[in-house]
């Protein structure tokens, strides 16, 4: 079974393409600090290059950002490339099954609800009653 959970910072925006077919898939870098520092050094990041299909993809192209915290499950996949000096390299891709929004919404982000920040003036609470912690039966 090939499967992966990952918990990272997205280290640049989302980018959104389509296949030939029609299909959307949205392609984001992700970093995963290691858990523990080797002694006396700083702690190590690992970097996945993660892909997201179809309705997922639509969502994490519309939804997050540089920066973000999110939670990802998939299968890994290991791709060798050549790099643009010739040489060989190795990049660890995720085909994304779940993805998970961890980073709270920003201020300016308005795309859902967002609770009131005041408590409504007495003429909009018209037609309810007042009443003590003494007369809840529970």
């Amino acid at each position: 079974m090939n499967k992966i959970t990952l918990i990272g910072n997205l280290t640049s925006d989302p980018e959104v393409r389509s296949t030939q077919s029609g299909v959307t898939v949205c392609t984001f870098g992700l970093a995963v600090n290691r858990k523990f520092a080797p002694q006396g050094g700083e702690r190590q990041t690992d970097f996945f290059r993660i892909n997201a299909w179809r309705q997922l993809g639509d969502n994490c192209a519309k939804y997050l950002a540089k920066g973000r915290k999110v939670a990802v499950l998939g299968e890994l996949q290991a791709r060798l490339y050549e790099a643009r000096d010739g040489s060989t390299r190795m990049s660890l891709d995720v085909s994304a099954d779940e993805v998970e929004f961890l980073s709270p919404r920003e201020q300016g982000d308005h795309a859902g609800y967002t609770a009131p920040r005041t408590l409504p003036n007495p003429q909009e609470l018209a037609g309810f009653t007042d009443i003590s912690s003494d007369d809840i039966p529970f």
